[in-house]
């Protein structure tokens, strides 16, 4: 794949590359790909049966925003009463690899963000700004330099 360094432009803030890290950065917009994806074009009510979890406005701003995007095309039909069905448009479908591609980075690596976050979150309300380098620096030292248990200091 050749050295991040040398690709640097293709992301920087102006680049196009971008975009498709934007399109899905909403929690929901690409479980909504993926729904569309699997089953077909749907109407509302059965995208929210299908994915479960999400109301029915988020649902809404979710449809909205893809078909800004252009990934998928609102259908509506001249009928009584009036039904709209929403399904993926080309570059809808082609998200459908690379989507697959980070669903398995997340399956080999989720483990360890969730425990880094952890481990970041018990660390920030943990220590206070300077408590940790007043502590070092009351921290008696034995003669090779190491920090002697508490209660031991001389």
């Amino acid at each position: 794949m050749g050295n991040p360094a040398n690709q640097l432009d293709d992301y920087t803030s102006d680049c196009r590359a971008r975009v498709a890290f934007e399109v899905l950065a909403n929690r929901w917009d690409s479980v909504v790909v993926f729904t569309i994806a699997a089953y077909g074009p749907m109407r509302p009510a059965m995208l929210l049966a299908r994915i479960g979890g999400i109301s029915p406005k988020v649902l809404n701003d979710a449809l909205r925003r893809l078909e800004y995007n252009g990934l998928v095309a609102r259908r509506p039909y001249p009928q009584a009463p009036p039904r709209v069905d929403y399904a993926l448009t080309e570059a809808g479908g082609a998200l459908l690899e690379p989507m697959q591609a980070m669903g398995a980075w997340a399956t080999r690596y989720a483990e360890a963000v969730l425990t880094a976050q952890e481990r970041f979150e018990a660390r920030k309300t943990s220590t206070r700004p300077g408590s940790a380098r007043r502590r070092a620096e009351s921290t008696p030292l034995n003669p090779a330099g190491d920090a002697e248990p508490e209660g031991t200091g001389r």
